[in-house]
């Protein structure tokens, strides 16, 4: 069953690639292969404001050289109840550090100070706080960084365990993710974006592959406020696991031209932990 799930997958994505807009009369796009992180992109070439939130969906496009953006949760809350325990989870302010290596490469960290898990049940419960684990990653845009109507890139991500036990498994991890943006008719924007990850085995034993895919649909509704939507699995090939299935939205409101506030909620369509996920956040760009 996952392998047909995962075929489907592919199907969707490649069908959505073959169905991009081609429109010869685009002028080229500016040439930008002379800045560097020491020689910054001057503020007149800078394309568009754009960041990875509120979404579970990473966008293709990356910083402009020797520029710096943050894009953080300023709180998030989650809860599930699986065989009689609630959990219940908050973080507080975990950013994602952005700056630009060249014009299509950027370096990206994400760090997570505190972050706290509560459990409670029948036969009783207790609180673990402290900081998460830390991710870093490069993103490598293909095409489409700074004009047309696709655009692709491939990140990959390693995760540094720094979080405490019983907030992380205390083990590196990684993967790769390849979104793709397509801007479709009456200004609807497409992005869909398979992830394979390699993840510890949760008996300690070794290390399985899972893979992640979702197709986020957004659209303005006006000239500040966007609306996203998102469907989301994950399919573990770790024996026992359950797939996951979630439906995002999120609202973003452009407070400035390089100022972005957010917020939505993660819903679980399978009762896989987490069932509800609340959170609000804001990116800007220096």
């Amino acid at each position: 069953m996952r392998l047909k799930i995962l075929g489907a997958c592919l199907a969707l994505s490649l069908t959505t690639l073959a169905a991009a807009p081609a429109r010869a009369d685009d002028p080229p796009p500016p040439d930008k292969s002379g800045f560097t992180l020491f020689n910054p992109t001057p503020d007149a070439d800078l394309r568009s404001f754009a960041t990875d939130r509120p979404p579970k969906a990473n966008g293709p496009y990356t910083i402009d050289a020797g520029r710096f953006q943050y894009e953080t949760d300023i709180a998030v809350y989650s809860d599930s109840v699986v065989g009689g325990v609630k959990t219940e989870a908050w973080t507080l302010f975990d950013p994602t550090l952005k700056v630009g290596l060249t014009s299509t490469t950027d370096f990206e960290l994400q760090v997570t100070p505190y972050q706290t898990v509560r459990t409670s049940g029948a036969s009783g419960g207790g609180t673990i706080s402290g900081v998460g684990d830390t991710y870093a990653k490069i993103k490598f845009n293909l095409l489409g960084d700074d004009r047309g109507d696709l655009a692709a890139a491939l990140m990959p991500y390693v995760k540094i365990p720094t979080a405490r036990t019983g907030l992380g498994n205390g083990d590196v991890e990684g993967g790769l993710v390849a979104p793709v943006s397509i801007n479709a008719p009456k200004g609807f924007v497409v992005v869909v974006m398979p992830q394979f990850d390699w993840l510890k085995d949760s008996s300690g034993g070794g290390y399985h592959g899972a893979v992640d895919f979702l197709v986020n649909v957004s659209h303005p509704l006006d000239k500040v406020w966007t609306l996203y939507t998102e469907i989301f699995t994950t399919q573990s090939f770790q024996m026992h696991d359950r797939p996951v299935y979630t439906f995002d939205a999120g609202l973003a409101y452009l407070l400035t031209q390089t100022v972005q506030l957010d917020f939505g909620s993660n819903l679980s369509l399978n009762k896989v932990t987490p069932q509800t996920q609340i959170y609000t956040g804001v990116s800007q760009r220096f």
